[in-house]
């Protein structure tokens, strides 16, 4: 059984295969704290400051017409008893309608915002999963863990260094649009 089998076969088994351990301990095992990467990477500080970049103006747009729609409805409160009935009711309609509208605009620009996030994201994992793979290829890990892990012993965790790596090729390869 290849090393990595070995070990995989000690934790499924629970620790019960007593010679596994021992072929399992030439390993060479690093632990990635991949929260800590989608946190700190400079690649998802960019996608983050990519993502507000691009639908910021919709966000200030849409939170201006929610002020305007705000005004008109106290200004119909404050004017309403000067009204007409059907003046009422055609200015309630309107503001109805109008607020309806808005309501659509924000869930569009939040499937927007959904959509483009996941691209990111997407690139994101890709360019950090392919620069710990490049990173313990390089350094000659037979193992790299991540999400799961319960306890490693920090002389174990690399999340520094691929950090540092991450730092070094996000001057020369951004995320793409």
């Amino acid at each position: 059984m290849p090393g990595g089998l070995a070990l995989a076969a000690v934790v499924l088994a629970g620790g019960l295969a007593v010679a596994a351990p021992a072929r399992a301990a030439g390993l060479r095992v690093a632990v990635v704290n991949y929260g800590l990467l989608l946190q700190e990477s400079p690649q998802a500080k960019a996608a983050v400051a990519t993502l507000r970049a691009e639908f910021a103006p919709k966000q200030r747009s849409l939170q201006a017409e929610a002020n305007e729609l705000k005004v008109r409805e106290e200004n119909l409160k404050k004017n309403a008893a000067t009204m007409t009935q059907d003046q009422r009711d055609q200015a309630q309609l309107d503001l109805r309608e109008r607020y309806q509208d808005l309501a659509r605009k924000q869930s569009e620009i939040q499937d927007d915002v959904n959509t483009r996030r996941n691209e990111l994201m997407s690139q994101l994992q890709q360019t950090l999963m392919q620069v710990v793979q490049n990173y313990a290829r390089a350094r000659k890990y037979d193992l790299v863990l991540a999400d799961g892990v319960i306890y490693s012993d920090s002389s174990l965790d690399i999340t520094p260094a691929i950090l540092s790596a991450l730092k070094s090729q996000a001057h020369h390869a951004p995320l793409r649009k």
